[in-house]
């Protein structure tokens, strides 16, 4: 397809996906055919989540979930690359992201039933390793060394943004804006050789407004706040972003992380790690990974105030 083309004909595509949905936005040649595509990108999301979800007890995951510990299991290619995603910030961040949280995320109500008191005292008291120490990837499959629950919220996702992406390349698509909620893929340049634009949420609970604009043009972003999925327990409002050192939802965390990288499962699984470590061990850490991060902190006045590095301080 022509980058000098006049002609071009822009597509806003979408579907459901995850209790939300996807979209795709691209501009082709009049007589392409978007119909075929849909039908690709629909299957795309289908399959993640027919694999990663924690909400069909007929998931991969929660096969893996039910499994013995020990027992070799044979794992589908597109889950086999998220989980080593997950093991591999989560190994990298010192386990502030931990796919082994599983246990936790239902107690505290963040699953498909209510918070549970007799749960959540068990997760709290749960000595438990990181995942990356306990689960193990062998061509092509799984062992997990101790008993765990995975959850894959933090990451399939944005692995399943990066899959929207990698249709449209499949059907000749050569520049494109793919996103779930505020996991975004960009990839390309728009017709009139500008990146493409997306906004960073302000934190704000029940509003959808931007605090920041971000141009990109190839590359991932993903965001993680305490503002977006809470629970009330005993009369406490608590975000959803779990601490593996409490097995319980973290006591204080920045307002939002926005993060940049060459993935949506990076920047997804990234965005939690950092929410996990706060400004200062997550600037260092970001620094060392070669990450552009923004993060949002609340000032107790009612105010926000930036904490960026990379693309968000051009």
């Amino acid at each position: 397809m022509s980058k000098t083309s006049t002609e071009w004909v822009r597509h806003a595509l979408n579907g459901p996906t995850m209790g939300t949905r996807w979209s795709a936005v691209f501009h082709t040649a009049p007589e392409f055919g978007v119909t075929p595509l849909q039908a690709a990108l629909q299957d795309a999301v289908e399959r993640v989540d027919r694999q990663m979800s924690t909400w069909r007890a007929d998931s991969d995951l929660m096969r893996i979930n039910r499994a013995a510990v020990g027992e070799l299991l044979e794992v589908p290619e597109e889950l086999a690359s998220v989980l080593a995603v997950g093991l591999e910030v989560g190994r990298a961040s010192g386990g502030a992201f931990d796919i082994g949280m599983g246990d936790a995320v239902q107690a505290w109500g963040f699953g498909q039933g209510a918070a549970n008191e007799a749960d959540i005292r068990r997760a709290l008291a749960t000595m438990r390793r990181p995942a990356h120490e306990v689960v193990e990837l062998i061509a092509g499959g799984l062992v997990k060394r101790e008993a765990l629950m995975l959850d894959l919220n933090g990451v399939a996702k944005g692995y399943a943004v990066d899959r929207l992406a990698q249709v449209l390349r499949e059907f000749g698509i050569d520049a494109a804006l793919v996103g779930i909620d505020g996991e975004m893929r960009a990839f390309g340049l728009r017709p009139d050789g500008e990146a493409w634009t997306i906004a960073v949420e302000a934190p704000e609970a029940g509003v959808r407004a931007p605090h920041s604009i971000l141009s990109l043009h190839d590359g991932a972003v993903a965001t993680s706040g305490d503002y977006r999925h809470t629970v009330t327990v005993q009369g406490h409002r608590l975000s959803h972003t779990m601490d593996p050192r409490r097995g319980a939802p973290l006591a204080s965390s920045p307002a939002s992380v926005t993060v940049v990288a060459p993935t949506c499962a990076q920047a997804d699984a990234w965005a939690t790690a950092l929410m996990v470590l706060g400004p200062e061990a997550g600037m260092r850490l970001a620094a060392r990974q070669g990450l552009s991060v923004l993060f949002l902190m609340r000032d107790g006045k009612g105010g926000i105030a930036p904490v960026a590095s990379g693309l968000f301080r051009e």
